[in-house]
């Protein structure tokens, strides 16, 4: 589909995903406000967190992880499979439970292993199956509203975190950062959502450079979680072929495979993500790995991520990819929203 025939996206896009991207700066200020209404009671000592999730579910807690690195004094661990790690198996280590359906069977499970280990937790979801056992449990568990994908819910899942570690005193109260990135998202949005054209649309642009490659995103810092979030929209909104990988790790090996096979060097994408708190050796890093590429033939692009905060930077980059990996979807005539094997795949492990 030509990405300027944009009322034509519908025909595509029956459950309205670009309404989604549209609201993301909408859910981030939501779920932080609501963040501060959610019921919390006290807390013994935390000396570690663990965020229990999958898929759409996790990748807030990533984001939320990149925010807090360097002002948490706490490790804050994702965890993306069953049970729990051994040494998270006590009570000074608070388990927040994060699945937007509340019956994501991992999360599940990771509660089972949280509660025979007495540890603290805490639960995040629209209901399901886990609202009802943290109920029964008498856990404390906070729900919001949101019908479409755990993808499309990232600012909620991120939201509510951020807020749940200002109130536990981890970090302090960064409430002009969340305003700054409201605002810098809505301001962006003007030139990427669909109505904007390909002259002046930027993620029009970089979709249409995608198109018929197989692309692999680079960040560092916390700009290597929002490589992992370009992929996963990549994967699930365009359902084509991507790739995320963290600098420096990738310049001990990666690197090293850019040669092989000769005839699939055009059909390859490097994109880069560069943030203006990027460390200087990582600047650089980014600059000579691409310069490298580019010698083999590799097409490659690179985003900026702009802002005074890593607050703002993650999300302008964020609803900077999420239009991106929209417009690669309406470029492939697929539907954004339906992601048949995934849903097939739960169906098999139900059984």
């Amino acid at each position: 589909m030509d990405l300027d025939q944009f009322e034509k996206f519908s025909t595509l896009d029956p459950e309205n995903m670009l309404a989604e991207i549209d609201h993301l700066p909408k859910h981030l200020e939501e779920a932080w406000n609501l963040g501060f209404t959610q019921p919390l009671s006290h807390m013994d000592e935390i000396t570690a967190v663990v965020i229990a999730g999958m898929g759409g579910s996790a990748i807030g807690a990533d984001l939320l992880a990149a925010t807090v690195a360097d002002i948490c004094p706490i490790p804050v661990v994702v965890q993306r499979d069953y049970n729990l790690p051994a040494w998270a198996r006590n009570g000074n280590t608070l388990v927040i439970l994060s699945s937007h359906s509340g019956n994501t069977e991992e999360t599940l499970s990771a509660f089972d292993s949280a509660i025979k280990s007495g540890c603290q937790m805490l639960a995040i979801s629209t209901g399901g199956k886990l609202q009802s056992i943290m109920q029964t449990t008498e856990l404390p568990v906070w729900t919001f509203t949101h019908h479409g994908q755990p993808r499309a819910a990232v600012g909620f899942s991120y939201g509510l975190l951020l807020a749940l570690f200002v109130r536990l005193g981890l970090i302090p109260n960064i409430e002009s950062d969340v305003q700054d990135a409201v605002l810098a998202m809505k301001s962006e949005r003007e030139t990427l959502k669909a109505q904007s054209p390909i002259r002046t649309n930027p993620a029009k642009r970089v979709a249409g450079q995608m198109v018929g490659r197989n692309v692999t995103i680079f960040g560092a810092g916390h700009m290597a979680t929002v490589a992992r979030r370009w992929k996963c929209q990549i994967n699930e909104v365009a359902k084509a072929l991507a790739a995320y990988e963290p600098l420096p790790e990738a310049d001990h090996n990666t690197l090293a495979g850019i040669f092989f096979p000769p005839e699939q060097v055009d059909k390859q994408m490097a994109l880069f993500l560069h943030s203006e708190s990027d460390l200087p050796r990582n600047a650089l890093r980014l600059k000579f790995t691409r310069e490298t590429m580019m010698v083999e033939g590799i097409n490659t692009d690179a985003y900026t991520a702009k802002g005074k905060t890593k607050i703002e930077q993650l999300w302008r980059a964020i609803q900077f990819g999420d239009y991106t990996a929209y417009y690669l979807a309406m470029a492939y005539d697929t539907d954004p929203t339906a992601i048949p094997p995934i849903t097939n795949l739960k169906q098999l492990m139900s059984k």
